[in-house]
């Protein structure tokens, strides 16, 4: 049995995996993130920080939805995020489409190269065959 304390409210709670949370702050975080994915949908035009105040979550825990892909930001939204490899405004997740398909080509040449070569087997010369006698 793993007995943890949650970071949130210090309660002890048997801990399987995830977030280090008990279940009610779980519950109630995810309250929040209902909250303010409606508060997005109402007022289109609204910036983080309104959203965060609105809402009374903080600035990094929306930061964290949007960079976990849970949330998602229009195009001519004022949040914005920038991708961590190239800076290029992104409207959910860590990188850009192009990085992306950069980190998955350099993922896919390193299991390609590491993967075992095919052996060809030798076929018998025709020049020199054997003969056996019975």
């Amino acid at each position: 049995m793993n007995v943890r304390n949650c970071r949130t409210c210090g309660r002890i709670f048997n801990y399987i995996s995830g977030p280090h949370t008990c279940p009610s702050c779980r519950e109630k975080l995810e309250e929040k993130f209902q909250e303010v994915k409606q508060y997005i949908r109402d007022h289109k035009g609204a910036g983080i920080n309104e959203v965060a105040d609105a809402c009374g979550v903080e600035v990094g825990q929306i930061h964290q939805w949007l960079r976990d892909e849970r949330l998602e930001v229009t195009e001519d939204s004022p949040i914005q995020l920038a991708c961590e490899n190239c800076g290029a405004f992104i409207r959910s997740g860590r990188f850009c489409d192009k990085c992306t398909n950069n980190v998955t080509q350099g993922f896919q040449s390193v299991l390609n190269a590491n993967a075992p070569k095919p052996t060809l087997k030798k076929k018998p010369d025709k020049e020199n065959p054997k003969m056996r006698f019975l």
